[in-house]
Order: structure tokens, then sequence, then C-alpha cells
């Protein structure tokens, strides 16, 4: 079975398959780590102690509505306009999960800056991958070469180092990403953090998704008000958050965030935002009152979605081998491809209710080229060249999911 035919997006069953070879060595005992935080006090923890340092879609989307309404008075105020004033059309940013293919919305990214025409965006939010990009596409094209250098010169040594079979199985992970965490760092620094919390200040909204396994629910992280609030841990915060973001699980170890609650301190375990939702836009309650809002007749503001799907959308034909490592890796490949699809047709699904236009990019089936290795850096820069070119051309945005076109 090729590569591409056991699935790109089967990142766990590659990582596995690259962790064994080094050898096996002697296992160690399991990770330690602090007490999970209580389940009834999932929502009152906190990092920095900041009230809207991150949200909870599934369980208070209230807190992040609020959010949303700050951030308008928050752009009104830096745009010196009055509350009755109209405001420009907002532009929203959802850039999913996707592994290597990341370099195509990276790519499309860089093209569509050389158009002129690439929106300062109002909203942007990533998972995975998608949150690797989301900080660059937030802060708009000045950041273009850092960007490119993310997935251009991106090597699997840069991301992970193997820990071998044994070690792997019997730790948290099949690999180690402190390569990863600093090749985040190295472009994610206090300049970078300056950049986000000045554009928090005029109402825009950088979010991150990452998934709190302890708690078994979605995290929203609102990295723009952690860069405003000065405090000297926000910087590895929002490091942490990205990688955690990224961290399939099994692959990669989940990163552990200490919290406090009721004066004690505590650790979440948090992984890759894609064991929920590969990408997002906006919670249900947000597009709810603005349906309230036109029926009421009342103005409401122009909203354009823009989603970058860093993956391809038509199923990915294989003759699967019939042995147990096969099967698993396709069936894990099967699972993401239909949540990713998933994904898409909701998000359309939502915009459509809340009348918000929507525009979706992916990997088209003329993409051919296959994937040797894990984050093969000729790969990534083949496909970064791929996404260019369709950004040159304005983005080639689909105004509907091609899974709908093709249901008729």
């Amino acid at each position: 079975m090729s590569c591409r035919a056991a699935g790109r997006r089967a990142v766990l069953a590659r990582m596995i398959a690259a962790g064994a070879a080094p050898g096996l060595v002697a296992a160690c005992a399991s990770p330690e780590r602090l007490p999970a935080v209580p389940r009834e006090a999932t929502r009152q923890a906190s990092v920095l102690g900041l009230p809207n340092e991150r949200f909870f879609f599934l369980t208070n989307p209230q807190a992040v509505d609020a959010e949303f309404r700050a951030a308008g008075a928050r752009e009104l105020a830096w745009r010196r306009l009055g509350p009755r004033d109209p405001l420009p059309r907002t532009t929203i940013l959802a850039v999913s999960g996707g592994g290597e293919d990341g370099a195509f919305g990276a790519g499309l990214l860089c093209g569509w800056s050389t158009t002129g025409a690439r929106p300062v965006f109002n909203l942007v939010t990533g998972v995975s991958t998608g949150a690797l990009t989301a900080p660059f596409a937030f802060l708009g094209p000045d950041f273009d070469p850092q960007l490119r250098d993310v997935y251009t010169n991106l090597t699997l040594a840069d991301v992970a180092e193997s820990r071998g079979l044994v070690s792997g199985v019997m730790g948290d992970a099949m690999a180690d990403t402190a390569p990863l965490f600093r090749t985040i760092s190295k472009h994610l620094d206090a300049a970078m953090l300056a950049k986000l919390a000045e554009a928090y200040d005029q109402g825009r909204l950088l979010l991150i998704g990452t998934t709190d396994l302890d708690a078994q629910v979605p995290v929203v992280w609102n990295v723009g008000a952690i860069a405003k609030s000065g405090d000297a841990r926000a910087l590895d915060l929002i490091r942490k958050i990205l990688l955690a973001s990224a961290a399939v699980p099994g692959a990669f170890p989940p990163v552990m965030i200490d919290v406090e609650y009721g004066g004690r301190k505590y650790q979440e375990m948090h992984v890759d935002g894609g064991a929920f939702a590969q990408a997002f836009l906006y919670p249900p309650a947000v597009g709810e009152d603005r349906q309230a809002r036109i029926r009421r007749r009342e103005r409401v503001r122009e909203v354009e979605a823009f989603v970058i799907r860093n993956a391809r959308l038509d199923p990915n034909w294989a003759s699967v081998d019939r042995r147990t490592l096969g099967i698993v890796g396709r069936a894990v490949s099967t699972m993401i491809f239909a949540s990713g699809a998933n994904d898409v047709l909701r998000m359309y699904s939502r915009t459509q209710a809340d009348q918000v236009g929507f525009k979706l990019a992916y990997i088209g089936t003329d993409f051919t080229t296959e994937l040797p290795a894990p984050f093969d850096q000729g790969f990534m820069r083949a496909l970064f060249e791929y996404g260019y070119a369709q950004g040159t051309r304005g983005g080639d945005w689909a105004s509907r999911p091609p899974l709908l076109r093709a249901g008729g």
C-alpha cells in the first residue's frame, strides 16, 4: 500500500512506523502529572486568572458571545465611530488541520497577498496545523516570510524526535515534540506577542482550538486577550497552546497546562483540537443572535467567511492490506476524512442560516504528488507552490462544498 493509499491524514499510523525505526529501548516509568481539575470546576479553572482567556463552546457559549460583543465595541473605539455608525464588512478565516497538508493553506495565503486583495481578518480560527498558520494569517502579509519558512523549510527533525517503540508505547506518545516547540518559539517571540495584543485592541480575535482530554471538551483559547494581559507567562502559554493544538494523540505527547482553582494547583491534559473539530468559525449562539436581529429587521453587519481546508475533499480509494496495522491506519484515515468533510458541511450550513457569505478552498484532485515520508520537505514545497498558484488567482474559492454539488 503506497503512502498516499494509506492516507496522508493518518498521521498517527505514520508516526508509529517512524517511531519503531530506531529500534527498541528500555521502557521507562509512566509520566507523572498533577491532579486533574475536578469535574465540577472545569469552567472555573484558570491559567492566568483572566475571565476571557478561553471559552467552552459546548457548555458556555454565552461567554464567547459576550467576547464577540466586546470585540465589536473595541473596534468601534479604534475606528472612532459611534454605536450607530455602520462598520465595514467583517471577514472571518478558519484554517483546518491536516499535518503536512498545512503547506497548502500557507501557500494560498502567501499567493493571495500578491493580489493586494487579501483582507485584514476580523476573526481567525485555527486547529492543529491550522493553529500554526493562524497567527501569521491573523497578522497579515507582513508575516508571509515567516509563514513560508515554516512550511517550506520544515523537516521531520524540526517537528519530532522518535522515542523508540517501547518507550513510545510505555510513555505518552511515540515521539517527542520538543523540536516543534523550539520551532514555534523561534517565530512566536516578544515582538509577535506585541502585534497580537495590538490587533486585539483593534477588536480583532484570534481563536485556537485544543481538546481537554480530562474533561472531554473542546477548548477555544482567546490568544489576543492572553497576549494583551501583560502577564509574564503569556508568551509561553500561547506557545503551549499552539503545540497542544497540533498534538496528535499517540503520535505526539499531550501538553500539560498548569491551572489553578480554589487556591490549588492542577494540570489539564490538552491534545489536538481536531479530536472535536478540524475547523470552526463561531459558536451557534453568535449566529442565533444575528438571526434574531435579522428577524427584527435590524441592521446587521455584512460578514464573509473563508475556510481553508488543508486536505482533499474527495475519497482516497485504496486496496487495504488484511493486516492489523493496515486496517487500523485506514480506519483512522477514514474517520479523519469523514470528520473533516462533516466540519465543512456544518460550517456551510451555519453560514447559510446566518446569512454569512461562504468561501471554501481545498486541495484539488489535480495535485497528485505523493508523500514519501512524514513532513517530507519536497512534498511540502510542492504543495506550498500549488497553494501559492491558487492564491495568485484570488483563491479559487468555492461558494459551496463540492460534496453538495456532487450530491445534487
